[in-house]
């Protein structure tokens, strides 16, 4: 029988713990790429901060990707099926990716050392590549999974199925990092790349086939037929009627969408600003070795398991979405002052409860702002919406890879031009003042978002794109 977009077949508990698997998996190669990567580049193989940060921003750079992605879900079904071809199609290659970074990077790395050109220049360019790619197979398996996520779950049980979903996502950061923690900790102390290439190597082997499996395991089975999504005679129309240029004259139609657009931005690079250099950070300022580092990554993960839990069962169903937003907003604003501070009096165990504090308010913020992601956005157009909602986050994603590396340069360079007396912390210091700005601004643009607006544009505009379709 059919029914109406909103009476998906509702997920229940079992599945959606299954479907959050793929988050975890997503998270777990987050903490590699944007922690131990940047970590191993930095630290060990003295790349410039400019370049690291430039390089792992090609990652999010081909963002625009996502909208195209998402209305090529929408409209371009294999064997009947809108989701699932594209995130297994989509893992396979960023899995395959993940493993040859290792060895492009440590090659980068020699080149680097030699100083030899042209091929140098030709390595550097190799890397962007590789990550560029990297970037559109994420981009290519995220998009329709979350249009799938909308397929399955009615606006009510939204907000649970989002916090559940991204718990497994932080619980994946959390596995992620004490994975390395346990696998690598025999190299603490070790900078020689031939030591360190081969058994980096093997760990991001065994990481992409864990992770390829257990995709399949997590949306076996889980995209509902086009039986079940059909509308019926008289009602609205299915999203692959909708053409990429309607779709785009539909998310365009709304100053609505512009704002939210650009608080994402603004509030994922207040999250993520710190990404290129944190390891780093702990490493040069707190002194702590490796293994170390990456356990930060378990602490900030754990806090926001519990931030997410927090919101997603508690705050959000007695605050409201919008006032949980602003909530987070102000927390993750304090937790980044806190961060900075820190270092005038490096002490580990501040850090370590800095981060936990950091974590817990990234988890409050992030739910209700996936909940209004979600929420802005129209069921009959789920792909390219999400494909939207999408760019903004990688696009501050990029911001954050290459602005993070690049005021950490920057600073170094003021204090040698300014024969400043040589500080560690100073560099850190204005990479995170810059992101407490940010976050400020997100906080200050969430104050216009409007979801009843939203939805009397949009669904105005939709009518008016469907009724010239049918005439």
């Amino acid at each position: 029988m059919a029914s109406s977009v909103d009476q998906q077949p509702s997920l229940g508990l079992p599945n959606t713990l299954r479907l959050g698997l793929f988050q975890g998996c997503l998270g777990c190669l987050a903490v590699i790429f944007a922690g131990l990567l940047n970590r191993v580049m930095l630290s060990e193989l003295e790349f410039p901060g400019l370049l690291v940060g430039g390089a792992l921003a090609f990652e999010q750079f081909v963002a625009p990707s996502r909208v195209l992605f998402g209305q090529i879900s929408d409209a371009h079904p294999w064997a009947g099926r809108h989701r699932l071809p594209y995130i297994w199609l989509g893992t396979a290659l960023f899995c395959g990716l993940a493993v040859l970074s290792v060895p492009l990077i440590f090659h980068v790395g020699r080149l680097l050392e030699a100083a030899s050109q042209p091929e140098l220049a030709l390595g550097i360019a190799a890397l962007c590549g590789l990550f560029a790619l990297y970037g559109l197979a994420i981009s290519l398996a995220s998009t329709p999974y979350l249009a799938l996520v909308i397929d399955r779950t009615s606006e009510a049980e939204r907000p649970r199925a989002v916090g559940l979903i991204w718990c497994l996502l932080t619980v994946g950061i959390v596995i992620g990092a004490i994975s390395i923690n346990l696998s690598l900790r025999s190299l603490d102390g070790i900078t020689d790349p031939a030591l360190l290439e081969p058994v980096l190597l093997g760990f991001m082997g065994r990481v992409a086939v864990v992770v390829l499996v257990l995709t399949v395991v997590a949306t076996v089975g889980l995209e509902p037929s086009k039986k079940q999504l059909d509308l019926p005679a008289g009602g609205q129309r299915r999203e692959d009627s909708i053409t990429l240029a309607q779709a785009w004259a539909l998310v365009s139609s709304s100053r609505q969408v512009l704002v939210f657009f650009s608080f994402l931005v603004l509030f994922t690079l207040g999250l993520f600003l710190q990404d290129p250099i944190l390891e780093s950070y702990a490493a040069d300022v707190f002194g702590m070795p490796i293994a170390a580092t990456a356990s930060l990554n378990a602490i900030w993960g754990m806090g926001t398991l519990t931030g997410l839990l927090l919101a997603g069962l508690w705050i959000v169903p007695r605050l409201g979405k919008l006032a949980t937003a602003r909530l987070g907003c102000q927390l993750i604003l304090v937790s980044l002052v806190c961060l900075a501070l820190a270092g005038l009096e490096p002490r580990v165990p501040v850090l370590q409860v800095v981060m936990l504090l950091f974590g817990l308010a990234a988890g409050i913020g992030t739910n209700s702002a996936l909940v209004l992601m979600l929420d802005l956005t129209l069921p009959e157009a789920a792909g390219t919406f999400v494909g939207v909602w999408g760019l903004a986050q990688a696009l501050s994603r990029a911001l954050g890879k290459l602005l993070g590396g690049g005021l950490l340069d920057l600073a170094r360079s003021l204090q040698q031009a300014f024969e400043l007396a040589p500080s560690v912390y100073f560099p850190y210091a204005l990479v995170l003042g810059v992101e407490v700005l940010v976050a400020f601004g997100a906080l200050v643009l969430l104050r216009r978002v409007n979801l009843r607006q939203f939805r009397e544009d949009t669904g105005r505009s939709l009518s008016k794109v469907l009724a010239l379709e049918l005439g």
